[in-house]
């Protein structure tokens, strides 16, 4: 029996020129999330992933990506407009920037009736045809819009153009990465002041130049049935990350060791209490807390009328 506990970590805040993240989970290097509750209080996620081996992520886990907590989950405030951008594969990554890469999924907290989500090409490209949209200022009639609405969720590989803008709060669970190509800054690139690093040429030969049809799980709306497991709905189940949404109505009993991984849970509406091993944690709206894969039986309570949640668990390597 491990002598872990459910744990919580300190945010870390950065802020953009469309908005601001919250890094609540990371294991990135010079961005690793500190545990903020506990007798383990300052250490860092990856010294506990480097200490406690598959007791903390499961042992298929630790044994596909060593001491490396695997996923990061993030809030992303969009005011402004975010660039439009992609996030190339494993094997690009890993080629050239020794990095995993980017599979990413969005669950919309919070959108203002004039929020946008752009989401792949709305008809087929080449690769030249891309290239000119983006130099001449045109890029957003060959875009997928989307208006987003509370509870909508959003599945993004590697390869899709994706933006936003316009007010949205969105949950962020992806792959433990930080490469993202920028290809489009919606006139920003032009102004010295405003000016970031651009990855065009970088990324012509990452993109997904196909049409994207707009269907699940790539856009899904909250109150819509995908499949229902165990009085939860399983959102996304990549080869990468599993994400369900799950109610809470009376007290859940669980058994950490029937998920072969860490579970993070994600409050999105109200407060939960997660109790476990020697210790409890309470996560309101908009944070988060992990369950290690050995900590054993524990039990999740809502200390509000409605409490949801989202239930994250991770994949060993496939490879």
């Amino acid at each position: 029996m491990t002598n872990l506990y459910p744990l919580k970590f300190k945010p870390i805040l950065k802020e953009r020129v469309w908005g601001g993240e919250v890094w609540q989970i990371s294991g990135i290097e010079g961005e690793t999330s500190l545990v903020s509750n506990g007798f383990l209080k300052e250490n860092s996620i990856n010294e506990l992933v480097e200490t406690y081996l598959g007791e903390l992520t499961g042992d298929a886990i630790y044994e596909s990506f060593g001491n490396v907590f695997p996923i990061l989950v993030k809030i992303l405030q969009i005011n402004d407009p975010l660039s439009l951008q992609l996030h190339p594969s494993d094997e690009i990554s890993m080629e050239r920037h020794d990095s995993y890469g980017k599979t990413e999924c969005w669950y919309i907290l919070e959108a203002k009736p004039s929020a946008k989500i752009y989401l792949g090409l709305s008809k087929d490209l080449t690769p030249q045809e891309f290239y000119d949209h983006c130099n001449n200022d045109s890029v957003e009639g060959i875009l997928n819009v989307i208006t987003p609405k509370r509870g909508d969720f959003i599945y993004i590989e590697p390869g899709t153009l994706h933006a936003a803008t316009g007010g949205i709060t969105v949950a962020e669970i992806q792959q433990v990465s930080d490469v993202t190509y920028r290809v489009y800054d919606w006139g920003r690139e032009h102004n010295p002041e405003t000016a970031r690093e651009m990855h065009l040429d970088l990324a012509i030969d990452c993109i997904n130049y196909n049409k994207m049809e707009l269907r699940a799980p790539h856009y899904l709306y909250d109150g819509e049935s995908d499949s229902e497991e165990e009085g939860k709905r399983v959102l996304s189940d990549c080869k990468y990350f599993k994400v369900s949404l799950m109610e809470l109505q009376d007290i859940k009993r669980l058994e950490s060791d029937s998920f072969s991984s860490f579970i993070i849970y994600f409050s999105t509406e109200g407060e939960a209490i997660i109790r476990g091993g020697n210790g409890e944690v309470s996560i309101k709206r908009g944070e988060c807390a992990i369950v290690p894969a050995y900590l054993g039986e524990y039990t999740i309570e809502k200390a509000t009328p409605t409490c949801r949640l989202l239930e994250i668990t991770g994949k060993q390597r496939a490879d």
